[in-house]
């Protein structure tokens, strides 16, 4: 049996941890040192490493991200132990084997074709890719067979260039595929090839300057009096009045669908009289500590404490649709809509549906995002951006802007009361 530990033996005020390897073998301990590539500062490790209940939440964050690590290389080193005689680990065994947990050797020759190289990039980065991301890797995937076999010949790394582009934007367009859904799929195969090119295949020199332009996307959100007048609405089932009080907490969280449906009443605290809910997003990962506003309260008052009960993704989409047509929220608006192109009589298929614009009411165009968008618009400007930007996790102002679509003119509209 073997265990590891790591500590900070450096001088300097920041530093890489140090490893220790104890066992026991014929009846002797063996204590055997290595280094990490894992850099904390002595402050960090002496006060706060260990620390409960930490409130700070950068602090926080921090001490998962290195605890995180450190599982990682520990479970890596272990996993080594056992698969090894005893009799011959040594030091420099302990140093290769920490070299192969941050350089894994190369064991399997690379593919130069772009479909084996997805499946290769999938494996090489299955440690750092969410099951999301994964998911949409498979859809790309799936449709450069597609193209593939239109194509009648295999799709080399090295010839994704200006051809590429034509062939793959032709197919995507005979197939009606939107431009944005065109734009996300060329940046993510661009992506690939990148890779590819860091682990040293040849790359077409036309890849670093061959783009596609995405098309501005008319987001829709609920006013705050839209959100009144669903609270207000009248609803006769009670899966109806479930899936609302999930559409309010959503507006007034600004959290996503799958943070916001896993809340429960244990995830808040009351500090200095103001009550706080504290999650980590399952996207980002991040630790999040934000403010319980009035309205969210009162749903939970509603329910006795409780959050609603927990629905499908699915189910939650279509009767948020249900409930705001009870609501009336009808205005004729412009957006997308995800809707079958199969022949009329024939079954669709997975594969046969597309985001189509036109204009609709606005109830069928609520979706599970719209509390996410509409807690950001609403309160832009109501409420300083830092905090905003805090609540909704976003990296930064500037994807905080981009994300609720604020022009150069409405910043300036915005700014014009500080002047009056």
């Amino acid at each position: 049996m073997a265990t590891v530990n790591f500590l900070y033996r450096s001088t300097r005020e920041k530093a890489p941890l140090n490893l220790r390897l104890l066992f026991r073998h014929d009846d002797k301990d063996f204590v055997i040192g290595g280094k990490t590539q894992i850099q904390v500062t002595r402050d960090y490790w002496n006060n706060y490493h260990t620390k409960k209940r930490l409130k700070d939440i950068k602090v926080k964050n921090l001490q998962t991200e290195v605890n995180n690590q450190l599982s990682e290389l520990e479970d890596f080193i272990l996993k080594a132990f056992e698969a090894t005689v005893p009799g011959k680990i040594d030091k420099s065994w302990l140093k290769t084997t920490i070299e192969n947990y941050y350089n894994p050797p190369e064991t399997r020759e690379i593919p130069n074709d772009l479909i084996s190289y997805i499946d290769y990039y999938l494996e090489y980065r299955k440690n750092e890719i969410t099951e999301a991301n994964r998911k949409k890797v498979k859809v790309t995937k799936n449709k450069m067979l597609r193209l593939q076999r239109e194509l009648g010949k295999t799709i080399l790394i090295n010839e994704i260039n200006e051809d590429f582009k034509k062939a793959y934007v032709d197919f995507s367009n005979k197939n009606a595929y939107s431009q944005n859904t065109q734009h996300r799929e060329f940046v993510l195969i661009k992506t690939i090839c990148f890779h590819a090119r860091y682990l040293g295949l040849k790359t077409h020199h036309q890849l670093d300057g061959i783009t596609l332009q995405r098309e501005e996307a008319n987001h829709i959100y609920l006013s705050l009096e839209e959100l009144e007048k669903i609270k207000k609405a009248e609803l006769e089932h009670d899966y109806l009045d479930n899936a609302r009080d999930w559409l309010l907490i959503s507006c007034f969280t600004g959290q996503r669908v799958s943070d916001f449906m896993r809340f429960k009443p244990e995830m808040i605290r009351i500090e200095d009289g103001k009550t706080l809910l504290e999650f980590r997003q399952k996207k980002t990962k991040k630790e999040m500590s934000i403010p319980v506003t009035k309205e969210v309260r009162e749903v939970l008052k509603k329910r006795n404490g409780n959050f609603p009960r927990p629905i499908s993704d699915q189910r939650y989409n279509d009767y948020i649709k249900e409930v705001c047509e009870l609501a009336k929220i009808n205005d004729e608006v412009k957006g997308k809509r995800r809707v079958s192109i199969a022949p009329k009589g024939v079954k669709p298929t997975k594969n046969d549906y597309r985001d189509i614009e036109d204009t609709f009411q606005k109830w069928e165009l609520v979706s599970s995002h719209i509390g996410r968008r509409s807690f950001a618009t609403n309160f832009y400007g109501k409420v300083p951006t830092t905090y905003l930007i805090n609540i909704t996790g976003h990296g930064s102002e500037k994807m905080f802007l981009n994300y609720i679509k604020k022009s150069n003119k409405d910043l300036a509209l915005d700014a014009f009361k500080y002047f009056e």
